[in-house]
């Protein structure tokens, strides 16, 4: 494998639960050559204590889109990998997406979603509505939610993350990677996320909010209005 290092860049605000867990994935990680960084918005409580006593580097953030870019502006790596606070990454994940990244000649890429949980139909779901058709479309509407890889050159060519986006900023961030860059879902690996989303405002409200906010994206643009009220630090429970 190409030596390479990468840079794991996640926004936070009062992710003591969570963010251990996702840490502790990292550690794990028989690929070494990469480095943490926290954008730190702010949390009251013990999130950036936990980030830098696992060697993170924590810089200042704000919602998402801001901390993802502060986080870059610090970042060494050559590849950078944007990851949410509440996911963990399976054992190998990094080596295998890395392989798989320079295999496929990719230059930005999302990943399949697995959720935290025993019930085999939750999982049936979320393979057949979000896995199966992000693979089939990754060639014609590329999609991007709580991990993506890319590299940082065209990061910058695209001048980052639209921080005037409300809601979605990853889809928009992806679809203009792509403009530019190849991009693919990678079939080998996919990260554990939260359910607490779903489990905080509902499971209908939550699909009927994303399914709305792509109808939005399509024939409006991006969403720079708060419409959806979307709040930064909601989800700070599981239930």
């Amino acid at each position: 494998m190409k030596a390479i290092m990468i840079s794991i860049i996640t926004p936070t605000l009062n992710e003591e639960e969570f963010l251990p867990k996702l840490l502790r994935s990292i550690k794990k990680q028989k690929f070494k050559d990469y480095e943490i960084i926290v954008a730190d918005d702010g949390s009251v409580d013990k999130t950036r204590e936990i980030a830098q006593k696992f060697g993170a580097k924590v810089v200042k953030g704000g919602l998402p889109a801001v901390g993802r870019n502060e986080g870059t502006k610090v970042a060494k790596g050559d590849l950078l990998l944007f990851l949410d606070a509440d996911v963990i990454l399976p054992k190998k994940f990094l080596e295998k997406a890395i392989r798989e990244f320079n295999r496929r000649n990719l230059e930005v890429a999302s990943v399949q979603l697995d959720p935290q949980t025993s019930r085999k139909m939750i999982k049936f779901l979320f393979e057949r509505f979000y896995n199966y058709p992000v693979k089939k479309l990754e060639r014609f509407l590329p999609y991007g939610a709580m991990g993506y890889l890319i590299k940082k050159e065209l990061h910058q060519k695209i001048k980052g993350f639209d921080e005037k986006i409300k809601l979605c900023e990853d889809h928009d961030y992806v679809r203009r990677a792509a403009k530019l860059g190849k991009f693919g879902v990678l079939k080998g690996v996919k990260i554990s996320i939260s359910l607490r989303r779903f489990y905080k405002d509902g499971w209908l409200k939550v699909l009927l909010k994303y399914m709305s906010a792509e109808l939005h994206y399509h024939f409006l643009g991006p969403i720079k209005s708060d419409i959806f009220h979307y709040k930064f630090g909601h989800y700070k429970s599981k239930k």
